[in-house]
């Protein structure tokens, strides 16, 4: 039986990050063979992970990242947010978006991705064992255009590149790529603090609208109005909604004065030439998600034994 140094342990926790006592047991199980333990531990983080697996994941960060023409946004969620200022865990996000630049938005193909000879899927299990907190990639979003830049903003960034929201935002156009740059990171910003629904009228769903009409015209009759007249309220209605929801009709936030279709046809001249939004996506750190209520008191009191 292969005699286990600590040098070898060391190795071994250097390379995987588990514990030293794990560490220990893998090589002394696999007869102080490296890879076989490497291995071993890899197997063990999936049990740990697997039984973190049902709690829910509504913390974590937001990572977006653009280079050029190209542009990705992730979510990687994790159970607290104490973990989002994990260094292990910051570094798995900025990864995942690194991936994702390169092989798409689909979250089970990202999660097939290899960064050298590991898969996404298992760094993210390795964390989950490292941790010691259930994790997800949650979502991924992808935008391209075939000429001019896609910018990006992160709202609350803990590190670059990754926070709380993030926002892509294409502009196709033939301009200068600096300018149309510092453009897109704008409208970004404007996206992040408006949270339009869609780019117009015609990307809202059609739920929604009718939604929207129905409340409008329940209103008015409930005031008595007559439906022919009520018929033209609810357009008006509509239109003043769509200003508030469809974003190249909202005011832009950095000129309030102007819509932001105005704003961008007014730097088209200092860009150097026509300027198309041609998609935006933004990420909030777990919209959709429903979260738990917890007692943080007893949940310490329970830990340490204590009724």
């Amino acid at each position: 039986m292969a005699t286990i140094t600590a040098a070898m342990v060391k190795d071994l926790r250097e390379s995987t990050g588990a514990g030293m006592m794990d560490c220990k047991a893998a090589l002394t199980e696999n007869d102080g063979n490296m890879e076989a333990a490497q291995d071993w531990l890899r197997k063990k983080g999936l049990s740990k992970a697997a039984k973190k697996s049902g709690r829910v994941a509504a913390e974590g960060l937001i990572g977006a990242l653009t280079k050029g023409t190209k542009g990705v946004v992730v979510e990687v969620n994790s159970e607290t947010d104490f973990v989002a200022r994990n260094g292990q865990f910051q570094g798995l996000v900025k990864m995942i978006a690194q991936v994702a630049f390169d092989a798409g938005a689909d979250v089970e193909k990202i999660k097939a991705a290899k960064v050298g000879d590991v898969t996404i899927e298992a760094a993210i299990n390795d964390a989950i064992a490292t941790i010691g907190e259930n994790m997800t990639l949650r979502r991924a979003a992808a935008l391209e255009v075939k000429q001019g830049v896609v910018s990006h903003y992160v709202h609350g960034a803990v590190i670059d590149g990754a926070g709380k929201m993030g926002v892509i935002v294409a502009l196709e156009s033939p301009g200068k790529a600096d300018e149309l740059a510092a453009l897109g990171r704008q409208i970004a910003m404007h996206i992040a603090a408006a949270n339009p629904l869609a780019l117009d009228p015609s990307g809202l769903d059609p739920a929604v609208v009718k939604r929207e009409k129905d409340v409008l015209a329940d209103k008015y009759r409930q005031q008595g109005k007559p439906e022919n007249v009520i018929e033209k309220i609810v357009e008006s209605g509509l239109k003043t909604y769509y200003k508030e929801v469809c974003l190249l009709e909202q005011a832009f936030i950095h000129d309030t004065g102007k819509s932001v279709a105005q704003a961008v046809k007014e730097v088209e001249g200092k860009v150097g030439g026509a300027v198309k939004i041609a998609g935006f996506v933004r990420y909030a750190l777990g919209e959709g998600i429903e979260k738990q209520e917890s007692d943080f008191a007893a949940e310490v009191a329970a830990a340490s034994g204590k009724k």
